[in-house]
């Protein structure tokens, strides 16, 4: 790799680890706002979603600017597309965060309506995920990037339990509907939340191993086990 492009491939990875704190903080805040019913930190994630189209937009631009000066090939090629799509992720993440944030404002209406019990814990194996997708991405820890792809089976679990329970209380009380709803919607955000960390550790795969995981984690994760088997050391 030259000197002009591995600084700018550090200048690149130092703006996307920008982007994940601050997504980090809006997804945390977005959260607490759903849960806790505070609606000034809903204002607060809200604002903040012009810097993160601002600062993804500028790391889109300095990825292709890289692509076009450089042409990297191989092992720095994976790292410039790499970052294009975490950063992609990142944005949409940032997007659902303030789309929760939003639904919290419309709960806050509905100050005694029942948060179904399991949302509190998908919140935190999807913020888990998230946390983790940065970590695998700074250390390039393809066996952390994994444990978060497996960690996408309890959220759709979770997200599940939480319909069938407002659906439960849709059914109970006509009255709950409008904020059931609202709650509904949520806790979709959520979901989809984890679905991009998981897209974010398919990239960290990607970036280390040069592996292409998605859409066949089964498949994947079996041939891995058989590697690792007493019969094939």
């Amino acid at each position: 790799m030259s000197k002009h492009l591995q600084n700018d491939v550090d200048l690149l990875h130092s703006r996307l680890m920008s982007l994940f704190g601050i997504v980090e903080q809006m997804v945390d805040k977005a959260v607490r706002a759903l849960c806790e019913q505070r609606v000034e930190l809903a204002i607060e994630v809200i604002q903040s979603d012009i810097l993160v189209n601002r600062t993804e937009v500028g790391i889109e631009e300095e990825c292709l600017k890289i692509l076009a000066l450089h042409q990297p090939v191989a092992a720095d090629l994976r790292r410039v597309t790499t970052v294009l799509k975490i950063n992609s992720d990142l944005e949409r993440i940032a997007d659902l965060g303030c789309n929760i944030a939003e639904r919290a404002q419309c709960l806050h209406e509905h100050p005694y309506f029942p948060i179904p019990e399991q949302l509190p814990d998908m919140v935190r194996q999807a913020t888990t995920m998230v946390r983790l997708a940065l970590d695998a991405f700074v250390n390039s820890d393809t066996g952390l990037a994994k444990k978060v792809i497996q960690l996408d089976v309890a959220v759709d679990d979770y997200n599940l339990a939480v319909i069938e329970e407002l659906q439960t209380l849709m059914r109970q009380d006509s009255e709950l509907v409008v904020p059931a709803l609202h709650c509904f919607s949520a806790s979709r955000h959520v979901e989809r939340i984890a679905d991009h960390a998981e897209n974010i550790a398919e990239d960290v795969i990607y970036l280390v191993d040069g592996d292409i995981v998605r859409h066949r984690h089964g498949q994947f994760f079996e041939s891995q086990n058989q590697q690792k088997s007493p019969e094939n050391p």
